[in-house]
């Protein structure tokens, strides 16, 4: 378990992702995008509409059970973005860089950004709004509902059946 929690609204998280893209304004004009998911999807569809960018694509690498950091594992490559050239990549955070790597060598071209990031990944991405440290876990709107607290994604709920 985390040592610390940072909680991350809806309205928050936009704020953050408008900033950095006021951030990567200047680097630009992009070719596209590539979001890293799950996470980066939001903020890149924000990021997109900021920088008036239509092409986005994904790459899906796993490395998160919950909070206990794993092996990581790509399932499904970017293969539109060739070796990244004229590409942003968006994540939502940097963490033990573990991620940022594997892209990275997928996408070496690329500009890497990310709305937050920790100490021990921010030297691998870019560009980045906000620094939290290496023993926060950041909860992020979709990680909670109103209360706000984690909550398990609905296909983890026990199946109830009909009587």
């Amino acid at each position: 378990m985390a040592q610390h929690y940072y909680t991350v609204t809806w309205d928050q998280l936009h704020r953050d992702a408008r900033a950095l893209a006021w951030r990567l304004i200047e680097y630009g004009p992009w070719l596209g995008i590539v979001a890293v998911t799950r996470g980066g999807l939001i903020p890149a569809a924000i990021i997109a509409r900021e920088l008036e960018c239509r092409v986005i694509e994904t790459v899906s690498i796993v490395t998160y059970d919950d909070e206990r950091i794993g092996q990581a594992m790509v399932t499904k490559p970017p293969t539109a973005a060739g070796d990244g050239t004229g590409f942003l990549i968006i994540d939502d955070l940097v963490d033990t860089g573990t991620t940022a790597r594997m892209v990275r060598s997928l996408l070496p071209k690329a500009h890497f950004a990310t709305v937050y990031a920790k100490p021990a990944g921010k030297d691998i991405i870019d560009t980045f709004v906000t620094e939290v440290s290496q023993s926060t876990w950041i909860l992020f709107p979709w990680d909670t509902d109103l209360t706000p607290q984690f909550v398990a994604p609905i296909a983890r709920a026990p199946t109830l059946k009909a009587e």
